[in-house]
């Protein structure tokens, strides 16, 4: 199903791109590199670039990060420095998100994808693990295991 083949480089570069070079001042090479990051402090305004990018609501998003929209609204206008946590989450969001659109080969198939029910998720739609820790990496799971052939 994929239909760009982009190097893991290429991969995390775009992600760079999408949550804004300025605000990330490291380059990202593996997941283990978002903690890193997330230690250091993530300027609130990824938030914003992830929604506009994804052409995602403000309380979907809100949703996805387990706080509210009024949250979100007040930590960028403040230009606050997110905690740890909700900076890992977004990274792993964006970075599920971009493979979802490289595997599906657009976002449309991509977000129809993530509202089908799925019995490898126990008939869970992938959206609902998206909020709920390690719910992200387990939709991830089901994409790489889609992509080898893997039963799911």
């Amino acid at each position: 199903m994929i239909q760009t083949e982009k190097t893991t480089t290429e991969h995390y570069d775009a992600l760079l791109d999408i949550l804004g070079r300025k605000y990330i001042n490291s380059k990202i090479e593996s997941p283990f590199d978002f903690i890193n990051i997330a230690t250091k402090g993530v300027n609130a305004n990824v938030i914003n670039n992830f929604r506009k990018h994804f052409n995602i609501p403000r309380h979907t998003t809100a949703e996805m990060l387990n706080i509210s929209a009024p949250t979100i609204y007040r930590w960028v206008k403040e230009d606050k420095k997110l905690e740890r946590n909700f900076s890992v989450q977004l990274f792993e969001l964006a970075d599920l998100f971009l493979y979802g659109n490289e595997f599906f080969g657009s976002q449309t198939n991509f977000f129809k994808w993530l509202e089908l029910p799925n019995t490898a998720l126990g008939g869970l739609e992938p959206k609902e693990l998206l909020e709920i820790p390690n719910g992200v990496s387990k939709v991830r799971d089901l994409l790489g295991r889609i992509e080898y052939g893997v039963y799911s």
